[in-house]
C-alpha cells in the first residue's frame, strides 16, 4: 500500500488516498477514476511529498524488563539496609514485642521459621516474606573484620 497527497485542481482541495501501488495510482488515473473526495472532480494531481522512511528502532536499555527489574531490585535492597534494623533469627520475637507495644515501633527484617511465621499470622501480627530479589547481605555482626 502506498499514501499519497493528492491536490484537486478543480476546488484546490488538498487531501491523501491510499492504493495498492504506484502503478495502481496510474491506472486509475488514466481511468480518471482518482476523483476529489471534496467536489467529484478527476482533475487530481499528486502533491510533492517526501517519503516516510522509517529507520530501525535502538533497543533502549533502559526499556529492557529483565534490567528495569534488576535497577528496582537494587535500589530495594539499598533501601532495607539503609532504613531497616537487621535483627537476625529474632524476627518473630522482635516483632511480637513491637506489636504488643513491649517496644517501639521501628522498621526490621531477619529470618523466621515456617512456624514462626504462622504464629505470627495466627496473632495478627504484621509481617510479610521479604523476596529474595529485595533481600540485602545479610550485615556481619559488628567487630567482625571478615
Amino acid at each position: 500500500m502506498i499514501r499519497y497527497a493528492l491536490h484537486c485542481k478543480a476546488c484546490d482541495e488538498d487531501f491523501e488516498a491510499w492504493f495498492a501501488s504506484s502503478s495502481a495510482y496510474e491506472t486509475l488515473k488514466e481511468k480518471r477514476q482518482v476523483r476529489c473526495s471534496a467536489c467529484n472532480s478527476s482533475r487530481v494531481e499528486k502533491q510533492i511529498m517526501a517519503p516516510a522512511v522509517k529507520s530501525p528502532k535502538k533497543k533502549d536499555a533502559a526499556a529492557d524488563p529483565e534490567k528495569m527489574f534488576a535497577a528496582f531490585a537494587e535500589k530495594a535492597r539499598q533501601h532495607v539496609a539503609e532504613n531497616f534494623d537487621y535483627v537476625g533469627g529474632d524476627f518473630a520475637e522482635e516483632a511480637r514485642s513491637m506489636f504488643y507495644g513491649e517496644q517501639e515501633e521501628r522498621p526490621i527484617w531477619g529470618e523466621t521459621t515456617e512456624e514462626e511465621r504462622e504464629a505470627l499470622k495466627e496473632e495478627g501480627v504484621p509481617a510479610a516474606p521479604l523476596p529474595e530479589p529485595f533481600t540485602p547481605p545479610v550485615p556481619k555482626p559488628k567487630g567482625q573484620l571478615n
